[in-house]
């Protein structure tokens, strides 16, 4: 698939640049609440993003006053699209559905940027965190509402969340269905950065550029290695660094970094 393919989307923007892939959720009318057009979108994008080499790291915002409003709660109530069926059709749903987001975030090779333009409720919240950077404004609102719909957060959240935030925030934050503005998701480690509204899209392009310029094997096993840290004990976490060493220590890339160093310039990485 080219990325003039991708422009054809009708709930996803998407923009190559740089070597960085900007990705909006495009349905502002509904605040970017996922439906199963959406998500097929998303997942398809990301896909490709991952095995496409000019892409280095991912971005993604909202369309509109909102980074993502969560599930449609007009097709809830409706009991439509994902969410028709009996209570054994509603589990396929999702695991057919929604829980294919999560799948395809946490195998991503390469970084992810959220930039939290507005509200990141629910299952917009959990995407957010299923993102490995959160830059915010003043104007951002994150919760997470399930239990005040009578819901479970059905796309991984209680998986995502404590990771962020630590499992006493994250008991707080479920259990009260409590809504946080940006300064205090800030201090709460849910977003790294907040800055003003008129400073997000500059904020965003800054810390992609960062990562971007960095060698992308390194990165990428770099971020593989600290997802995996979590889950495995120390041992296999050695055993793991010292397999992607053996590997990024004979990149072309490794070279350049060294040579830059020590003629003091800017390094010129090929993911090589």
């Amino acid at each position: 698939m080219k990325l003039d393919q991708l422009k054809n989307l009708q709930h996803i923007e998407v923009k190559l640049e740089n070597h960085q892939l900007w990705m909006t959720l495009n349905r502002p009318e509904a605040a970017n609440a996922f439906h199963l057009s959406m998500i097929e979108e998303l997942v398809t994008t990301l896909e490709w993003a991952d095995h496409h080499d000019d892409v280095r790291v991912i971005v993604f915002t909202g369309a509109g006053k909102n980074f993502c409003a969560g599930g449609d709660v007009s097709a809830m109530k409706e009991k439509r699209e994902m969410f028709s069926g009996d209570s054994d059709e509603l589990r396929r749903n999702y695991q057919k559905g929604i829980q294919r987001i999560p799948q395809i975030m946490e195998r991503l090779q390469k970084p992810t940027i959220a930039l939290v333009n507005g509200a990141a409720i629910g299952a917009g919240c959990d995407f957010a965190c299923m993102s490995d950077i959160r830059i915010g404004t003043a104007h951002t609102k994150m919760g997470e509402t399930f239990t005040k719909l009578g819901l479970v957060p059905g796309d991984g959240g209680t998986y995502f969340l404590p990771r962020v935030v630590g499992y006493t925030k994250a008991v707080e934050m479920f259990l009260t269905g409590k809504i946080y503005k940006g300064e205090e998701c800030l201090k709460m480690g849910l977003l790294n950065a907040c800055v003003g509204d008129e400073e997000l899209i500059n904020e965003g392009k800054g810390w992609a550029s960062q990562i971007a310029q960095n060698a992308p094997v390194a990165v990428q096993m770099t971020k593989k290695a600290l997802k995996l840290g979590f889950q495995r004990d120390l041992q296999t976490s050695l055993d793991l660094l010292a397999a992607f060493q053996g590997i990024t220590q004979r990149t072309e890339d490794h070279f350049e970094g060294l040579n830059a160093l020590q003629e003091k310039r800017t390094p010129t990485f090929k993911g090589i």
